[in-house]
């Protein structure tokens, strides 16, 4: 039930507060209701005005008048503090699985002063800022990237108690960010093609490597490492696993294959993210083998985004 309840909650909250880039906070976003102190307030008040009726009393029907009327008077002024305000999300790089995604958001102040203004995922861990007149303040907000694909950020509180402290005044905004998560870069072997065609002319220009050219020994298995070079017969014969590893051409342009890899999706996603970077920091073109995709051969900062992007969002459409 609580369950329920809470999802109809939230449903009637989006309907109120829509996904909007830029939001001035006004009468039809802006919730308001006594906090604790508050609540202990009032109270008070209750207890104070029970005792004057029973005694009578004029002093005690003042004194309850005048923390009353106080208390109204706190109602339009903590709404009035947080009405008004100006709330847009800014755009924010893309993270690797692992890094803390930062959204930035922007509070504008365009005709008055607000004063005590907390900003944050939840209530527990609230940034409070004061805006002055015609100023713009801008607060990082972080979330943890456990997995690759777009990083939704929730529902961002926006809340005050000012100025006595005994209300809270609040808005759940969507500023309809995201951010981009890239795999993990898992150092391992380079995943070109196995049926990389060899040419003559390229004697000479091989340089030890993890390719698919020239045999130059064994090494260790790592997890991810490809099946395909496995040293079977000495693993048959009681040995440990082994893995061939070959000479790469430096003469021509790479192709990062994904089939050319073993490990789950995760794994191979991972090793390409690395190679990706490897090469673009090395300047060299490569093209980049997904299945049902393909990225040309090409070099620069905007094929190492292209081919980053594709690894992030492969298997889960654009």
């Amino acid at each position: 039930m609580i369950a329920a309840l809470d999802r109809r909650w939230r449903q009637w909250q989006a309907r109120r507060t829509p996904a909007v880039a830029r939001l001035e906070l006004g009468q039809r976003h802006i919730f308001i209701m006594p906090n604790r102190l508050g609540s202990s307030f009032l109270l008070t008040l209750l207890l104070i005005l029970l005792a004057a009726i029973n005694y009578q009393n004029s002093l005690a029907y003042a004194l309850v008048f005048l923390l009353g009327s106080i208390f109204v008077v706190a109602i339009l002024h903590t709404f009035r503090n947080l009405s008004g305000l100006w709330v847009s999300g800014v755009a924010t790089g893309a993270v690797f699985v692992g890094e803390q995604a930062r959204f930035t958001l922007r509070l504008e102040s365009r005709d008055k002063l607000h004063q005590a203004i907390a900003v944050g995922w939840s209530r527990g861990s609230l940034q409070r800022v004061d805006i002055d007149v015609g100023h713009v303040m801008e607060l990082e907000l972080d979330l943890p990237s456990d997995k690759r694909g777009w990083l939704v950020a929730p529902r961002v509180c926006v809340e005050t108690s000012f100025p006595l402290g005994v209300l809270r005044a609040w808005s759940w905004i969507d500023p309809g960010q995201r951010v981009l998560v890239y795999p993990q870069p898992l150092e391992g072997e380079l995943p070109t093609l196995a049926t990389a065609p060899t040419d003559v002319e390229d004697e000479g220009m091989r340089t030890l490597g993890q390719g698919v050219d020239d045999y130059q020994g064994l090494r260790e298995y790592q997890p991810g490492d490809s099946w395909r070079r496995l040293h079977w017969k000495a693993w048959s014969r009681g040995g440990a696993l082994l893995i061939k590893e070959f000479a790469e051409l430096r003469g021509r342009d790479l192709s990062l294959d994904f089939l050319a890899l073993g490990g789950d999706v995760e794994q191979r996603l991972s090793r390409l993210c690395y190679w990706v970077l490897t090469l673009s920091a090395q300047q060299r073109a490569f093209s980049l083998q997904l299945p049902g995709q393909l990225l040309a051969s090409a070099s620069g900062e905007a094929h190492r985004e292209a081919c980053l992007r594709a690894l992030a969002l492969y298997g889960q459409g654009a």
